[in-house]
């Protein structure tokens, strides 16, 4: 296993609930490596942050990782089975909004 993704994998077990579930892959091509990050779909908001805080936060940690590897580093979040996003919860649509609105 490679620097970057020993990394990503301590950083992330050690936020998550479910750390067994946790699944890191490695790509490496001409635009650099790709790790892909799959985990829990209880433990999506602890990787995620608020507002994307943590998330940022591990991505610029794994550029600096990258940079000391002559690499450029990028991760990509898999939403999780079951997961469900905020833009899925939204029940209206855009024009009944609207007319709630004009109402």
């Amino acid at each position: 296993m490679e620097r970057d993704q020993e990394f990503l994998e301590y950083v992330v077990k050690g936020l998550v609930e479910h750390p067994e579930t946790v699944q890191i892959t490695r790509k490496v091509d001409e635009m650099g490596v790709l790790l892909t990050l799959t985990v829990h779909k209880d433990d999506m908001g602890k990787v995620v942050g608020r507002a994307g805080a943590t998330a940022k936060a591990i991505r610029t940690l794994l550029r600096v990782v990258g940079m000391k590897n002559d690499a450029r580093v990028n991760l990509k979040i898999n939403e999780p089975e079951g997961g469900t996003r905020a833009f899925e919860r939204t029940e209206k649509s855009v024009e009944e909004a609207i007319a709630d609105l004009d109402a």
